[in-house]
């Protein structure tokens, strides 16, 4: 069960030619808003099934699961694989950091921010260069890290907890790889852009919630 988070403003889009600055502008924000994490604990998280089911019925970490897959298949290039790759790497760093009780910046913010900036950058068809993308990338895995990070210690088994979690990212990975490929094809890409505007709205929503 979430217990109440402190919500911000919605922060500035990452459309257009600007974009590169207000990514950067987006973590700046994150971190200098440094106070105790918003819980996004659920209660006895259980084994392997238990690790498997949350990121699927989390809609939260898994639109942004799903949104890192689309978006590094619309780059096309090495970015098919190196930011689905980054994202479960730094994110098993958040989640250290989650198990150790470390200080992070406001987690439920970091999280639905992920939403909309990856949501954001599909929409417009944000090609950064590669560098760029993966830090963006690596910032909220590191969000999504920290949330299940904190879970693992009421799981009765974490270490099974946390390999049916990562088998599901990387599951969740490959079904947005394989959407992003299909949906940038026809029609300009316009599929994958009206995708990325729905993930985009839906982390407005839950910035809003």
């Amino acid at each position: 069960m979430r217990a109440p988070a402190r919500r911000h403003p919605l922060p500035t889009s990452l459309r257009g030619p600007g974009a590169p600055d207000a990514a950067l502008l987006v973590v700046g924000v994150l971190l200098a808003s440094v106070h105790p994490a918003a819980a996004h604990i659920v209660g006895q998280a259980g084994g392997f099934s238990s690790g498997i089911a949350h990121p699927l019925t989390g809609p939260d970490h898994f639109l942004a699961m799903l949104a890192v897959g689309i978006w590094g298949a619309q780059m096309g290039g090495r970015a098919v694989w190196t930011l689905p790759v980054t994202f479960p790497l730094i994110m098993t760093l958040g989640g250290i950091a989650g198990m150790m009780g470390l200080p992070m910046p406001s987690i439920e913010l970091g999280i639905a921010v992920s939403i909309v900036a990856l949501g954001t950058a599909i929409a417009a068809a944000w090609r950064p260069p590669e560098a760029v993308a993966l830090l963006m990338v690596a910032v909220f895995a590191l969000f999504h890290g920290y949330a299940h990070g904190a879970e693992l210690p009421r799981a009765a088994d974490p270490a099974n907890y946390a390999a049916g979690f990562v088998i599901a990212t990387g599951a969740i990975h490959l079904l947005g790889i394989a959407i992003g490929l299909v949906a940038t094809r026809p029609f300009g890409g316009v599929p994958a852009r009206l995708i990325g505007a729905a993930i985009a709205l839906s982390g407005v929503w839950f910035l809003a919630a």
